[in-house]
């Protein structure tokens, strides 16, 4: 079983609330919009972590990151980007890699809405983690985190980060 927690949009600021959250965890997954390799450094030197860059990644995270990250976890098979849209509305420029290799989860950021759905169409689960930082219109900085163990996603937490401390 490996224990995965998921962030993306931090621009930034990385809450050290999140390091108390993901203790437990295995993995870490930023889906983009990380802001600094401060940010991406910390996260790496706390536990094993993949990410993409954002669209308001720059210079050296940018150039340190891709914009897909294709990976397998265990027996399930993971498409991660930033900008990715949801079922029914996925950004156009994702359904050939669905058609050539449909993932068992898709997961991405950007939009700021927590929202975890499945898929019935491409027959996967679709993960947003919301915003772990303080930038833009969302009030709730929101987390995910869950276990995959075999081809099974399972124990999915929502972690919202109250308005306090930093």
């Amino acid at each position: 079983m490996t224990r995965i927690g998921l962030l993306s949009d931090t621009h930034g600021l990385l809450d050290r609330r999140v390091f108390d959250h993901f203790a437990s965890c295995d993995e870490i997954w930023h889906a983009g919009d990380i802001g600094t390799m401060e940010v991406l450094q910390a996260l790496r030197e706390f536990r094993p972590t993949r990410a993409v860059y954002g669209n308001m990644d720059s210079g050296d995270v940018r150039y340190s990151l891709s914009e897909f990250y294709r990976f397998r976890v265990e027996d399930v098979n993971v498409l991660m980007t930033h900008i990715g849209g949801y079922p029914g509305k996925y950004n156009p420029w994702l359904l050939p890699m669905f058609k050539r290799e449909t993932p068992q989860l898709f997961v991405c950021g950007h939009s700021h809405i927590l929202k975890v759905q499945y898929d019935p169409v491409w027959h996967m689960l679709t993960m947003n983690p919301g915003a772990a930082g303080k930038q833009g219109w969302q009030t709730v900085q929101t987390l995910l985190r869950f276990t995959i163990d075999g081809e099974k996603i399972d124990n999915l937490e929502v972690i919202e980060l109250a308005n306090n401390a930093i």
